[in-house]
């Protein structure tokens, strides 16, 4: 199963922090996502405006995007959990 995001909203595959150290320490907070950080895994077409024609969306699949914290809605498919986000809610790409 696949997700296919419609209009200007993206689908991003949450960063996860590491568990352990380098050095083998374990961390508290270990397995929790990294706010607002992710890779993209699906753009929709772009926002439709008024005139009819379509937005484009400034981010590709595979760009690791900066987003605002609160902005997605999380979803999960096939016991993995994915973001979805509008387009405006992304702040940078991390080159």
């Amino acid at each position: 199963m696949t997700l296919r995001p419609l209009g200007g909203n993206i689908i991003v595959e949450p960063e996860v922090k590491e568990a352990k150290t380098a050095s083998g320490i374990y961390l508290a907070d270990a397995g929790e996502k990294r706010q607002g950080q992710g890779k993209v895994i699906a753009v929709g077409p772009g926002k439709t405006l008024e005139n009819g024609t379509r937005q484009s969306v400034d981010v590709k699949i595979g760009d690791t995007i900066v987003f605002k914290q609160y902005a997605p809605d999380e979803v999960k498919v096939e016991n993995k959990t994915y973001l979805v986000l509008s387009a405006d809610d992304v702040m940078a790409i991390i080159e």
